[in-house]
């Protein structure tokens, strides 16, 4: 098992200058999802430090490919470069990034796309020592599943050469890479800003549901959907608030996997809104669900954990790592409706019977988290990177 990085002084060396380092992401602000979450909390962060940080990435969401966004500006001090792109947005051709990581003292890659192959057999014309964050790879689902295996065990194994470290963001992200880079891996779990909606759930125990992601196939958001008509049945005053914006769903297919269903005095859906909106949303729910299939860490289960969300999860890999360690963590199976639509009622019950404990107990889990801790780790990274 890959060690966690341990550093006495995360801040810049006080001689010499400050590193530059470059994060290379396929999508960023203001776009907004998980990637686009850690990536931007890094920069801040390593800012903060007394790093220099820039951040490369494409010239359009991949939500709204055609207007393009602005080829530079600052966001939270962070410079940002966004260059052209074609292709699928699952791997988004963009040869124009070597331009941007020429001066570059470390660069970083976040997530096994173009960018990560691309960087790797350029390597040895650009020169530049490089990390990776695998979140989660490209098994986000089972479309394809054989050319996927055989592709990691090929292209990937050899792009994983180039790079000095490759950070796992799970422990299940730690497994699977092992098989292929051992001796590079290193596990630093992802940063959650436990700021963000810290304490806000329903201090009385209610039944609401909230979800928060992207519309896309392997959130399962249909079971959610079915497992609500279960809940329903039993108990009318049961709702679910879908968060997130679309992806490879859009509003209206969710709109009318809702309506087929009848659950439209029951299910809010809640497109691309702003945290005060999800704020508000948090603080009239108790139980946080997600059925995806799959997960490179779960994020969103801990920030809701924050919240003093209870989490209820579909049992994928991450989330059974994430249960694994916290024993508050509940699983099942959403795919049999029945039996999680019990497992969600068996959550409220045990949070109705200490809703103070079960809240502290949540906030506390969410605390271990932090990203003050996390990017300590990431600095411990690129210092043995660049000492290589």
């Amino acid at each position: 098992m890959g060690p966690r990085n341990e550093t006495t002084s995360a801040s810049v060396p006080r001689s010499g200058h400050a590193p530059l380092i470059v994060q290379v992401v396929r999508q960023y602000a203001p776009g907004r999802g998980g990637l686009e979450d850690v990536v931007g909390n890094l920069s801040r962060l390593l800012l903060a430090r007394g790093y220099r940080v820039r951040v490369v990435t494409c010239n359009s969401l991949f939500t709204d490919r055609e207007r393009l966004l602005p080829a530079s500006e600052v966001i939270d001090g962070v410079e940002v470069v966004r260059i052209p792109w074609s292709g699928s947005t699952r791997y988004p051709v963009a040869p124009r990034v070597l331009r941007h990581i020429r001066d570059a003292d470390l660069v970083h890659v976040h997530a096994v796309d173009f960018f990560f192959d691309f960087l790797a057999v350029t390597r040895p014309f650009h020169g530049r020592p490089m990390v990776t964050t695998t979140h989660g790879g490209f098994f986000h689902t089972k479309k394809y599943a054989a050319i996927k295996r055989l592709w990691f065990r090929s292209l990937t194994r050899l792009s994983c050469l180039a790079y000095r470290a490759v950070v796992c963001c799970s422990r299940s992200d730690l497994d699977l890479f092992d098989t292929i880079a051992a001796g590079r891996t290193v596990l630093v779990e992802n940063g959650v800003d436990t700021g963000k909606f810290a304490g806000l759930a329903a201090s009385l125990p209610a039944r609401r549901m909230i979800t928060i992601g992207r519309f896309s196939v392997n959130k399962r958001l249909e079971r959610l959907l079915d497992v609500t008509v279960r809940l329903v049945e039993k108990n009318p005053r049961w709702h679910l608030d879908i968060v997130g914006s679309p992806s490879d769903l859009t509003e209206a297919d969710l709109r009318r996997e809702i309506a087929a269903r009848g659950l439209m005095e029951h299910v809010g859906v809640h497109v691309a809104v702003p945290n005060e909106t999800v704020r508000r949303l948090i603080s009239d729910a108790s139980i946080f669900v997600s059925a995806s299939d799959y997960e490179g860490f779960g994020l969103v289960a801990v920030e809701a954990m924050s919240a003093g969300l209870l989490p209820v999860l579909n049992s994928n890999d991450a989330y059974r790592s994430l249960a694994g360690q916290h024993s508050i963590v509940r699983l099942t199976d959403f795919e049999d409706a029945t039996r999680a639509a019990e497992a969600v009622e068996a959550a409220f019950a045990g949070l109705a019977s200490d809703p103070e404990m079960m809240r502290r107990a949540l906030m506390e889990v969410a605390s271990g988290y932090s990203w003050d801790t996390v990017v300590d780790q990431y600095i411990a990274v690129y210092r043995a990177a660049l000492a290589e």
